[in-house]
């Protein structure tokens, strides 16, 4: 592997640990004597007021909105330079995590469907079950050290990458509001604005970041998802750079990422999974909701993933990677079922107006469809991948 995934992978495991932290931060505060600060820190009042521009929302909003927009900026650079020059770059690397992205959205997706379909505001939910927290996962993969094939690696990060892209098309197609067309008219202009930047092969990041703030604005106050103004402007940063510098997509990908892996999402995780465990019991998490959640993730995603590229293979679409089994490809499909991050951001789309009631629910469902896979992803690899020595010590 080269030295940009080998840091980019190193990152990612770190921040795996610090979300599970969070995690557990989030459950102790809003069970315990801490849970009026918690819940009250959450809801205080920012606003922002420039002349007519008003903006006005509780804290867990402007992280939800504010900050996951630098998160998907981030995930937009990502996908530009793997596509341009990366792992997505011809379509021999791309079709087998193609083909498993799709199968681990699609039946995650169809087993909380089958959970809810006589529910029409627990449909909203569908699509929670179809993401994959690639934090979390390269954190589980980390844990296995040298036992796991480069190829492996890679292969799980082709197809968190792919899954990133179908998230984002499911959140702008079926989690915006209604449209402000002076709005769509302003992120318009602003879009104009990107584009000369680029076409001038501006070197610029302050230029771009500035024009990306307009364009958030916009976005924001437009009816369509906030955070897909990140992934937007990051396609308009250059990726080649100039005869002695870096291209700016390089740089700002390298800035962005430590306070991301180690700031934003920690953030975005103690912010939203503080659930609290009053009147819950076991029988709680055999509600639909978190029953449908917690079956995609755990059966839906390992059962779509594997199926799917058993199935390419067996037909000659596709090959498996070399130095990558059967039983590792098995145990990264079960890994796929940490849905954590990604999934309760889908969740607070899915559920932000009107079914509030369902959030304690659909978060109950996230955590038990994820810790299931991180526990027997992890069980299953370490088993598929012994060292020569451990095997002869049977």
């Amino acid at each position: 592997m080269n030295e940009a995934i080998e840091k980019f992978l190193k990152l990612e495991a770190a921040s795996g640990i610090l979300l599970v932290l969070a995690m557990i931060l989030a459950m102790i505060a809003e069970n315990s004597f801490l849970q009026s600060a918690y819940d009250g820190l959450l809801q205080t009042p920012v606003e922002i007021r420039i002349g007519a521009l008003h903006l006005a929302k509780p804290l867990l909003l402007w992280i939800n909105d504010a900050l996951m927009a630098l998160f998907f900026l981030l995930v937009g650079l990502e996908l530009k330079r793997e596509i341009l020059v990366g792992q997505l770059s011809s379509p021999a690397q791309i079709m087998l995590p193609a083909l498993a992205a799709v199968g681990g959205i699609v039946i995650p997706s169809l087993i909380y469907v089958w959970f809810n379909s006589d529910d029409p505001v627990a449909m909203k939910g569908w699509a929670i079950p179809a993401a994959t927290d690639i934090a979390f996962a390269l954190g589980v993969l980390a844990l296995l050290g040298s036992r796991i094939p480069p190829s492996l690696k890679l292969f799980l990060l082709a197809l968190a990458i792919i899954d990133d892209i179908g998230a984002i098309i499911i959140i702008a197609v079926f989690y915006s509001g209604d449209l402000s067309i002076d709005s769509l008219l302003v992120a318009g202009g602003a879009l104009l604005v990107l584009g000369v930047l680029n076409f001038r092969n501006s070197m610029s990041i302050s230029l771009y970041l500035t024009v990306g703030l307009v364009l958030w604005v916009a976005v924001l106050k437009s009816g369509v998802h906030a955070t897909l103004a990140g992934i937007v402007l990051a396609f308009f940063i250059p990726l080649k750079g100039g005869e002695e510098e870096k291209s700016p997509l390089a740089r700002l990908e390298h800035d962005l990422h430590a306070g991301v892996a180690f700031i934003i999402l920690p953030v975005f995780a103690f912010a939203n999974a503080g659930i609290s465990l009053e009147g819950l019991s076991l029988s709680s998490l055999f509600e639909p909701v978190p029953l449908g959640i917690a079956a995609g993730l755990f059966i839906g995603k390992q059962a779509g993933i594997f199926a799917t590229v058993w199935l390419a293979v067996k037909a000659g679409l596709a090959r498996l990677p070399a130095g990558m089994g059967w039983m590792q490809l098995y145990g990264v499909s079960v890994l796929c079922g940490i849905g954590f991050t990604m999934s309760l951001f889908i969740s607070s789309l899915a559920f932000e107006q009107g079914a509030l009631s369902y959030a304690t629910n659909d978060r109950l469902g996230i955590l038990a469809g994820s810790i299931l896979s991180a526990v027997a992803g992890y069980l299953i690899l370490r088993f598929a991948s012994r060292r020569p020595e451990e095997k002869q010590g049977r």
